[in-house]
């Protein structure tokens, strides 16, 4: 071995010590853990299988699963077109570099507070007695208030938006500020109308960064369980929320069964939408 080689490992190795310690390891012990016994006062370290029978055989866990994958397509089809919208704005028309960044930081404002404290200042917009419901009455939209706008599928999806918006943007608004302006010139000398170059040029050379965001918005929506159970009222279920209840009742094998198929699940999301994105090749 070289010693430009030996020089390589001994620089990467800080990072791979920190990889195993906090992510190798404690995905091992998930792993372990998902195939013990247990009983309602104690962890059994004795091998069993009946943690997985009970995930993939158990009706209400794929109807759980199913529920999670609407939330994730959901939200997924309201922030693409939107984050992709406000890149767009943001690379394209505004023309300084300052004002892009200033507007670039107010969309970062609401991270400077609490994903619960942001989701809780829904509810006076959206209770029975909140603003929308008064508005909508006032206006004569109404007879009576609407009992779907809180606690329902619409908060939840609604909540995640808000939250997970950004993580849209960010990748889709790097992966415009790459484009050669020179090729929407080329475009527009070509004769290829706003909409033309939006579809044949813009698309599909941020392809990359719409993949990424969509990594992005799809993991934290498959991951999250405080969203759907503040937001749900607790009439709603998600794969994370039903780990998070299985914690609290000291299932941590039945919860660690669940977080491995969950993981397998994402992983798999993941891969595909890498590849139709393109993105390995980029990287």
């Amino acid at each position: 071995m070289g010693a430009d080689a030996l020089r390589s490992y001994v620089q990467a190795l800080p990072l791979a010590a920190v990889l195993l310690g906090f992510l190798v390891l404690p995905l091992l012990a998930i792993l372990v853990v998902s195939f013990w016994d247990y009983d309602s006062v104690r962890i059994i370290p004795a091998f069993t299988l009946e943690n997985y029978q009970d995930v993939l055989g158990s009706a209400v866990t794929w109807r759980t699963y199913a529920n999670t994958l609407k939330y994730a397509a959901l939200v997924w089809a309201v922030t693409l077109p939107l984050g992709f919208g406000v890149a767009y704005f943001l690379a394209f028309h505004v023309r300084t570099t300052a004002m892009q960044t200033a507007l670039f930081l107010m969309c970062t404002v609401p991270f400077l507070t609490s994903n619960t404290i942001r989701m809780i200042s829904w509810v006076p917009f959206l209770g029975r007695n909140g603003l929308v419901n008064g508005a909508l009455i006032g206006l004569g939209l109404v007879d009576q208030p609407l009992e779907a706008l809180l606690f329902s599928d619409f908060a939840i999806v609604l909540a995640f938006v808000h939250l997970y918006a950004l993580f849209m943007v960010v990748p889709v608004f790097n992966a415009m500020m790459r484009i050669d302006r020179r090729l929407i010139e080329a475009a527009r000398d070509a004769g290829a109308s706003g909409a033309q170059v939006v579809w044949n040029v813009v698309v599909p050379l941020c392809r990359q960064g719409l993949g990424i965001g969509t990594v992005f918005v799809v993991t934290l929506v498959m991951g999250d369980f405080i969203t759907v159970r503040l937001m749900g009222g607790g009439q709603r279920a998600s794969v994370g929320l039903m780990i998070s209840n299985q914690i609290g009742l000291l299932q941590y094998p039945a919860a660690c069964a669940n977080a491995v198929v969950l993981l397998a699940v994402v992983l798999l999301m993941v891969g595909a939408i890498l590849r139709l994105a393109g993105v390995r090749r980029e990287l």
